[in-house]
Parts: structure tokens; sequence; C-alpha cells
């Protein structure tokens, strides 16, 4: 006997006559052939469909503008890196020449 059930019991002795069962419940797995709602697009006739070619070129559009991005901002990262650089040694060069 399981601890609810005592406890059960103990509370509501009339509950200790009944008895219970115990229905399952599950349900098919729900299976989808290709070509169904939902299934994925695979290699074969789907590589040539227009929408997958103009899904694919989009997609690729996106990757290359945030590419484009990064590289942008790494290339003004790198400007104001020079330019702190060229900066400091100048003040260095004049520190040096200051007896």
């Amino acid at each position: 006997m399981s601890l609810t059930r005592t406890l059960l019991t103990r509370q509501f002795p009339a509950l200790a006559t009944r008895t219970t069962t115990a229905r399952t419940f599950s349900l098919a797995a729900r299976r989808m052939a290709e070509g169904d709602a939902g299934a994925t697009r695979s290699g074969g006739a789907a590589q040539g469909d227009a929408f997958t070619k103009r899904e694919q070129a989009s997609e690729d559009y996106y990757v290359r503008q945030q590419e484009k991005d990064k590289l942008a901002k790494l290339k003004q990262k790198i400007a104001d890196q020079e330019a702190q650089l060229a900066k400091d040694r100048e003040e260095a060069e004049g520190m040096v020449k200051k007896p």
C-alpha cells in the first residue's frame, strides 16, 4: 500500500473499503510520411525547388551582411587603436626629448 493511500485511509476509513482502478493514458506516436505537413525537407527533388533556392539565397545574404558588419566594426576598432598608439608614441617621444 502506498504512503498516500495509507494516510488517506487513516483520515477517511471509508476509502479503505473502496477499490481504486488505475488507468494508463497513452497516445500512439504520430507518424508522417515524406511530403506530409510538418515533414522535413530533404535532398532530392526539394533541392531544385525555387522556394528552397530562394530561402538559401536569403540566408546567405543575411550571413554576408552580418559578416560585413562585423568586419567594418573590427576595422574601425583597429583604426581607433592605431590612432591611440600614434598618440602614445608622440607622448613617449616628447617625454624622452625633455631633459
